[in-house]
């Protein structure tokens, strides 16, 4: 349906006119190393362009490059970029953000971050929109399918989920009624069903509003219906990622000891000054080497638990047990072995690197937080981990805007695993790799689950990564378990609607 009839009349370029052109486009960084060599795009209006290839190829240059907004320090070396009619690295400043505001939208692989906090969602859309009406505020809504009739556009960032956070950024940027739309990874952390719902709204703004698309995208299967044309990107020096030999489980049964265990745990928003539930009772345990998959659609809670779990959300009734002892539910009064046995890798990757630490320091700081390894061995173990996560020894002196998005998410992993933990929450951390490190990522953590123990929570909206590297599955909605069971029982006989629904939306091959 289309929300938003008649918007884009006066601004776009005709529908056989080139919106981009990028010609052997060079950028390097502040040391001369390349981010991006001899890269080039098209866009035409009314058409999607996807980029694809490995973490690192430059994809997210390139498409900062036609925003005139690269890292830190880089320049073009080489190569012109024409963005309708305009080279966004001549422009004045002033004329810069002029093309920006109202003309190119572009939407990063971490949409969350470029959110103000402290604005609801009703004042983020009005902002930057050329039409701050109230129905055209519920339009926007409505086209990047979020809910209108309820208090979705009262509520703050961090009252929404990832993929609400996600749809929220692309309603901003077209907001703006751009004639050019450039989106970092849109899809990724979205369930199979929201992400063919983005997938068909993306080719209905461009057949429907003649606008030029292009995105990066490491779904095979979404590039193959939504683009009309696909730009692969190769490396300069491809790195390849550890290949881990990696078992189905680290057992084929539960382990005896019960390491988490958690009782009737409830949490709230607070919402007009009132307190709107976000979990129900929720009730599970997990073993020692256990891995638990935890699955639902975008906003049943699934990051909201977990980051409960940990401490970092505020729990309103319930008990977390650690190897058999209660412990606080606040991360800030556990102790720090506490805080050591279970580590979060967040989905946003930015929100857990400090952009002023270089990722070894990064890297290091957990090392001498936990004392897990001498003084004497740091640097090396240091290498060690960016060697498993596939990142090479010279990222030591790197800092986080120098890295794709791929990389930092790499960054995030050796960074808990730093700090040995007993359980790693992985909160969507293969949505933004690429399907070669996110298999070796997988078997890395397959093989420390065989190696020493350690328990894994993957929550992912990839059910066939569910299926292959879980042995247990928890399955969310509003809140509350619909469902809990051994992986293979509910992929096979799912007695909830809820699971039978997710399942069915998993492409057969």
């Amino acid at each position: 349906m289309n929300h938003m009839p008649d918007w884009y009349t006066d601004q776009q370029p005709s529908a056989d006119g080139t919106a981009v052109r990028v010609d052997g486009l060079t950028v390097t960084g502040p040391d001369g190393r390349p981010l991006l060599e001899n890269g080039g795009l098209e866009l035409r209006a009314g058409r999607v362009v996807a980029l694809t290839g490995p973490s690192g190829c430059g994809k997210t240059t390139l498409l900062r490059a036609v925003a005139g907004v690269l890292p830190p320090g880089a320049r073009r070396s080489a190569g012109t970029v024409d963005v309708l009619g305009h080279d966004p690295f001549a422009l004045p400043d002033a004329e810069l953000r002029e093309l920006r505001r109202h003309r190119l939208a572009y939407v990063g692989q971490d949409p969350g971050s470029g959110l103000n906090p402290r604005m609801k969602v009703r004042r983020l859309l009005a902002e930057v929109a050329a039409d701050r009406g109230p129905g055209a505020i519920t339009a926007l809504l409505e086209e990047v399918r979020l809910p209108t009739d309820g208090d979705l556009a009262d509520r703050r960032p961090g009252g929404l989920s990832g993929g609400q956070q996600r749809r929220v950024a692309l309603a901003r940027a077209l907001a703006r009624r751009p004639a050019v739309l450039l989106l970092d990874e849109p899809t990724a952390g979205l369930d199979p069903h929201l992400r063919d719902e983005i997938g068909e709204l993306l080719r209905h703004l461009a057949e429907r509003h003649h606008i030029a698309i292009a995105l990066s995208c490491h779904d095979a299967d979404l590039v193959s219906r939504l683009a009309d044309e696909v730009v692969e990107l190769h490396a300069g020096t491809p790195t390849r990622p550890a290949r881990i030999p990696s078992p189905r489980a680290a057992s084929d049964g539960p382990a005896a000891s019960p390491l988490l265990t958690v009782t009737g745990l409830t949490a709230a928003f607070t919402h007009r000054g009132r307190r709107v539930p976000a979990l129900h009772g929720i009730d599970f345990t997990l073993p020692t080497g256990g891995s638990l998959g935890l699955v639902g659609a975008s906003g049943s809670g699934k990051t909201t638990l977990m980051r409960t779990v940990v401490g970092l959300h505020p729990a309103t009734g319930g008990t977390v047990t650690l190897h058999g002892d209660a412990v606080p539910a606040s991360a800030t009064r556990r102790n720090r072995e506490q805080r050591r046995a279970v580590q979060l890798i967040p989905q946003n990757p930015l929100g857990t690197l400090n952009p002023s630490r270089t990722i070894g320091a990064a890297i290091r700081r957990p090392l001498a937080l936990h004392d897990r390894t001498p003084r004497p061995q740091r640097d090396e173990r240091v290498l060690e981990l960016l060697e498993q996560v596939g990142l090479p020894a010279d990222f030591v002196a790197r800092y986080p805007h120098e890295l794709s998005g791929g990389q930092r998410q790499r960054a995030s992993i050796a960074r808990a695993l730093a700090a040995d933990p007993d359980i790693l929450v992985c909160d969507e951390v293969t949505s933004a790799l690429d399907p070669e490190t996110a298999e070796a990522v997988m078997n890395l953590l397959g093989e420390l689950r065989a190696r020493r123990n350690l328990a894994l929570v993957l929550i992912s909206h990839d059910l066939r990564l569910v299926a292959d590297r879980t042995d247990s599955m928890l399955v969310l909605s509003e809140g509350r378990i619909v469902e809990h069971g051994p992986t293979a029982e509910l992929f096979a006989r799912p007695a909830h609607p809820v699971t039978a629904a997710l399942l069915g939306a998993v492409p057969v091959e």
